[in-house]
């Protein structure tokens, strides 16, 4: 019985210990979560720039046409998933982008019925080695870069090779790397796309 007793205090006692711990050194572990996330490689030269869906800002669409408009690509291909009431969501996107004074000339629709960044990847990947391209600038939010570059590679080694990928991580409304613990929001994008990316490993 003493020794039942020994042990549970003691792991009492480890429990408060680490929780401590973790308490004063959250300055340093949390943001880590949030940038283990994101992959940026910053603008740079390519043949196009391909813009993934899901993003209801427009801040992706946006990051890519600033490429275009800076002189590192000289076209937008946008994805497009079936959207919401009837209309896709890369006619939604290319619209908005027009409407802001962007030229209609600089953004290519492309439409496929994909329901997720796989499905989205197989589609935009098979257009890009049908149009010949060697290498393309991937826009996508911050929290999604990561794991939206894995299975693009992924995909292009299944596939014995492909374009040349640059990836480019726009800022999101709902989730900042530094501080995403302190709203419901950034809470929320987090933990989806850590659920997303474990379960991906294994297949899901």
């Amino acid at each position: 019985m003493g020794a039942r007793r020994s042990f549970s205090l003691k792991f009492l006692i480890a429990a408060v210990v680490v929780c401590g711990v973790l308490y004063l050194t959250a300055g340093l572990w949390l943001p880590a979560i949030g940038h283990v996330l994101v992959y940026d490689e910053g603008p740079g030269k390519a043949d196009i720039a391909v813009v993934l869906a899901g993003d209801l800002t427009g801040a992706r669409v946006t990051g890519a046409a600033e490429l275009v408009r800076r002189g590192y690509v000289p076209a937008v291909m946008v994805s497009g998933p079936p959207g919401f009431y009837g209309i896709n969501e890369a006619d939604a996107a290319i619209h908005y982008m027009v409407e802001k004074g962007y030229p209609a000339e600089c953004f290519i629709p492309l439409k496929h019925s994909g329901l997720s960044t796989r499905d989205e990847a197989v589609a935009l990947l098979d257009e890009l080695k049908r149009r010949g391209v060697h290498s393309f600038v991937l826009v996508t939010s911050n929290f999604h870069t990561r794991r939206a570059r894995r299975i693009f590679l992924d995909l292009e080694r299944r596939g014995g090779g492909g374009p040349q990928i640059r990836m480019l991580a726009t800022p999101d409304r709902d989730f900042d790397p530094d501080a995403w613990w302190r709203t419901r929001q950034g809470r929320k994008v987090a933990f989806l796309e850590w659920t997303k990316t474990v379960t991906s490993w294994f297949g899901v």
